[in-house]
Order: structure tokens, then sequence, then C-alpha cells
């Protein structure tokens, strides 16, 4: 037998113990390099990393003001660099990329619903709702983009209906700027019928509805690829938001703004994707979310025509933003719990996209 009564092992013995101890440090060396690397944790030279997923039209001002200006602050706060890998698409692809498993630190949504399905997933546990203004960070209203000179003479959502234009207008199965877009133009005329007799008429929303999709003619998988879309110079008329129109103006694009006389402020909340924060990770993480709140960041986003929502006179500073006559919220259909299923699944899916 290969151990003597004495315990000593014989030299075949000690060979074979040998290359046991070298195979198990081995797997112990495989097992490590496959554990979890914490995204944000402390890197040689003090650089750290926060991984962010946001909503399409949320690129230039993240990438050029917000995410920059945290790092400054960081820097001269703790002296460690923070960089930044972030990703943007529609808001219920993120969404979607998140439930499979992607590694978003942090998430801005277009709408709530996305993040409520967050939360009852288990991705989001903290109570995003208890941040600074119930957890929106940025707001803007729905407008209709024309070409130069407005050829089709397009004044208001109703206009759209009419034959012979062509819509273009992101989809509602995978964008959310695509469903604030459907309560536009349904609320739109829930809120004229409101100011002029007191009540919503909802045959009238419905109808319109019915007839601005019936001019859609492309569904792009979200509101910034609807955008490159209209640029190419298909189409008559997009709705999108309304920094997506002074973007474009800005850049000299021959296009007009056209402001309905009642549209919609679409809310744009964030949330801690707490599935993927380890713990020595939080403090950096819990940093950059109030950061979206801190003044530097609300002027940010006026800069690149969102709206901000901690100061409304902070919104002066950008003369481009317009005034709404007849502005609303989610909160006419009762919040996005409402909203989704009776406007989106039981009007917009189940009524209009549903021909007979």
């Amino acid at each position: 037998m290969g151990i003597a009564a004495r315990g000593r092992l014989y030299p075949k013995d000690r060979r074979l113990a040998r290359g046991a101890a070298v195979l198990m440090t081995l797997a112990l060396a495989a097992a490590g390099a496959c554990l979890p690397k914490s995204q944000t944790g402390s890197r040689p030279g003090g650089q750290r990393n926060i991984t962010i997923y946001a909503f399409s039209v949320m690129k230039e001002v993240m990438d050029n003001g917000v995410l920059p200006g945290f790092a400054a602050k960081w820097k001269r706060e703790h002296g460690e660099d923070v960089k930044f890998t972030a990703s943007y698409a529609g808001s219920e692809t993120i969404t979607n990329q998140i439930l499979q498993g992607v590694g978003a630190q942090v998430g801005i949504f277009s709408i709530e619903r996305d993040v409520e399905r967050l939360s009852k997933a288990g991705a989001v546990t903290s109570n995003w709702k208890a941040m600074p203004f119930g957890g929106i960070v940025n707001k803007t209203p729905f407008i209709i983009l024309v070409r130069k000179g407005n050829p089709k003479g397009i004044r208001d959502f109703a206009d759209l209906g009419r034959p012979g234009v062509k819509l273009i207008h992101p989809d509602p199965d995978g964008s959310g700027g695509a469903q604030w877009s459907i309560l536009a133009i349904y609320g739109s005329e829930l809120k004229k019928s409101q100011a002029e007799t007191g009540g919503v008429d909802q045959a009238r929303a419905l109808q319109l509805l019915k007839s601005v999709w019936g001019r859609v003619f492309s569904t792009p998988d979200s509101a910034r690829a609807a955008r490159t879309q209209f640029e190419t110079g298909y189409g008559d008329a997009l709705i999108t938001y309304e920094l997506e129109g002074l973007q474009m103006k800005q850049a000299g694009a021959g296009v007009e703004i056209v402001v309905p006389r009642a549209t919609i402020f679409s809310e744009h909340p964030a949330a801690v994707i707490d599935r993927n924060v380890a713990p020595d990770d939080r403090p950096l993480v819990d940093a950059f979310m109030q950061y979206l709140w801190d003044d530097e960041a609300q002027r940010a986003f006026v800069k690149y025509n969102f709206r901000a929502v901690t100061h409304e006179e902070f919104n002066e500073a950008n003369p481009g933003l317009a005034h709404i006559e007849l502005p609303f919220t989610v909160e006419l259909f009762g919040g996005w719990d409402r909203a989704y299923p009776e406007v989106i699944d039981g009007v917009w899916r189940n009524q209009v996209k549903k021909k007979p």
C-alpha cells in the first residue's frame, strides 16, 4: 500500500502528492479568475469604472456633459479617475438587456414602467422612487418635426392624418419614446376636449390616433433611429422629443419644429441596478446618482435641450425650449400603471395596430 504504517510516504506517493498540490493550486487560480469582478472597484493608479445603460437620446448630454462633469468632481474630491462604460438604445431594449444579465450598474430610462419591470425581476431592489423628484432626472415635451418650409402644412397632430403624409414613428414595442408619442397623440385630444367641455372625449382621441397611425410608413426601433432615418430624407414628418428637433436645427438640418397645442411632457427616471453593484462600489455609484440632481448636471441637461426638474428657472437659459399651451403628463391617464395597459395595450395595440 502507498502509505506506511508510521505515516511516511514512499517516493512514488510523494510525487503524486506534489502533483495533486499543483493541480489544486491551478484549480484555485482558475476559480479565482472566474469570480465576478467589480466594475467600479479601485484600480492601479486610482482609476474606477461605472457601467451605464441609458435610452437612446441621452447620448449627447451624458457623453459630453454629465459623465465628464461627474468625473471631474470625483477627481477633485477623491483624487481618483472615473471612467464610464456607456451604452444607448431604446428604453425597452436596454431594460431587456439588463434583465438578460448585462452588467449595467446605473440605468436611465424613457419610461417608469421599465424600472418597475426591473424591480419585479429583482434587478432593482432599492426604493428608486425615494430619490429626489421621485427618481425623475429630466423631462421634455413631444413635438412634430417637418421639412423646411413645412410643405405639407402641418400645424398639429390632426394634420398628420391627412392623405399623402408619410410619417416616421419609432416602434412602441421596443421604444419608450414611441410609447410617449402614442400618449401624446391620444392624450392631446383628451386634453383639448377637457379644456373645451370639461370632460374627456375618448372616442375623439381614438379616432385621431387611428388617422395618424394610418400614415405611419416606417417604425425604427428607437427614437434616435427614427431621427436618423428622417435626417437621411425619408418621410414628411416625425413625432419625437423636443431635444431631437433642437439638436437637428442647431446642426443646420433643413427641418422645422411644429409645437402641438396640447402635448405630453415625458419624464425620465434613473435607478441603480442593485444586483450589479458590489458593496465596496456602492459609495461611488450612489454619489453618481445624487449628482444627476446636482445643479451642474441639471444645467447640462438644459444645455443639451432637456428640461431641468430641480429648478424651472434653469430652463430659461435655453431660449429654444418651446411654450406648450396645454401641457400634460402621464398622470392624465392615471400614471404608467394605467397608461400602459389601457392606452398602449388597450387602445394602440388592440384597436389601432390590429386592423380588422
